[in-house]
């Protein structure tokens, strides 16, 4: 079994996490990853409304007797979700761990430590962890440039940016963006986080809930099958290479690009259909490079046990063998 820091101050047994996806974070999927010693996150967003997302909550207690958390993401926008009542909601139904993302979580990060929740804060420089870091949170995931989602626009792969993070932040770390199987896990420690968080391998498996044609289409992709949009708009996002995805990406690069030449394109309801649906190109949908790495749909337990398994026999092999005295 490994042990971190990381697994010592969230209760979990195994250093890997699932971290908050939109329209993914449910209670089946974070359950079913809760059950396998490690830790996932319902996405607080992906519910319409505080009260359901404290429905869902409880469905996953009900699906689950080990630690899970929310994940509760702050991005600016013109009419923002009441992030006061999703986080009063979080507070309420006694979640003891808390994933924040986003923009200025200060107020966020106040409120739920004064309740003695604990917070990880996902970042994408070496900056922000230390701005994290000095809000009080307790834990980063660092994202390099590989993850699905938002990267940031530093352009920082992960072979840099988990050593020159670990150089200076004090707290513990788990490593994002290009994660999926035990010598990800290996290699992450070896640059000094304490685990690794995973988000495009945990929605291959088959707890996730989404299409199972989606499923299928991320084993047959490569790891090229990824593409940056919103680069001109400087709020880059990785997603899944689509013919959706592909038409954005050539509007962008005629120049002069505004968010509602491209709006009727990257919709969050076109996402979802998606999933939902299993035509992948009926629209955006997040997926990362990692995607290269796999190969097959496993439940959440196999999936974590597999890892856990080969990343200590990569340890004690491996890594042994290359010793000389």
């Amino acid at each position: 079994m490994l042990k971190t820091r990381f697994t010592e101050m969230f209760g979990v047994k195994h250093p890997i996490v699932q971290g908050g996806m939109q329209w993914v974070g449910r209670a089946q999927l974070v359950s079913a990853v809760a059950n396998a010693g490690a830790l996932g996150f319902l996405t607080a967003l992906t519910q319409p409304t505080p009260d359901e997302l404290t429905k869902e909550i409880r469905r996953c207690r009900d699906l689950t007797d080990k630690p899970f958390g929310v994940n509760l993401t702050i991005l600016p926008a013109l009419k923002p979700p009441p992030y006061a009542e999703y986080r009063q909601a979080i507070i309420e139904s006694g979640i003891k761990i808390v994933e924040t993302a986003g923009y200025k979580p200060q107020e966020h990060v106040d409120h739920f430590k004064q309740h003695g929740i604990k917070v990880i804060h996902k970042c994408t420089a070496v900056r922000h962890a230390l701005s994290a870091e000095r809000m009080g949170v307790d834990a980063i995931s660092i994202d390099g440039f590989e993850c699905a989602g938002h990267p940031g626009e530093d352009d920082i792969p992960g072979l840099i940016l988990i050593p020159c993070a670990a150089d200076k932040v004090k707290i513990p770390m788990v490593a994002s963006g290009g994660f999926g199987d035990a010598r990800g896990l290996v290699a992450a420690l070896a640059l000094g986080a304490e685990g690794i968080n995973m988000g495009t391998r945990f929605m291959c498996t088959v707890e996730s809930p989404i299409h199972q044609k989606v499923k299928e289409q991320m084993v047959a992709n490569d790891e090229r099958a990824t593409e940056l949009i919103f680069r001109t708009l400087h709020n880059t996002a990785r997603v899944a290479k689509n013919a959706v995805s592909q038409e954005v990406v050539a509007i962008e690069k005629k120049g002069g690009a505004k968010i509602e030449d491209i709006a009727h394109l990257v919709s969050g309801q076109r996402g979802k259909v998606v999933y939902e649906q299993g035509d992948p190109n009926h629209g955006i949908w997040s997926a990362g490079m990692v995607q290269g790495l796999i190969h097959d749909i496993p439940t959440c337990k196999d999936l974590v046990e597999r890892i856990v398994r080969e990343a200590e026999q990569i340890i004690r092999a491996r890594l042994d063998r290359a010793l000389v005295a």
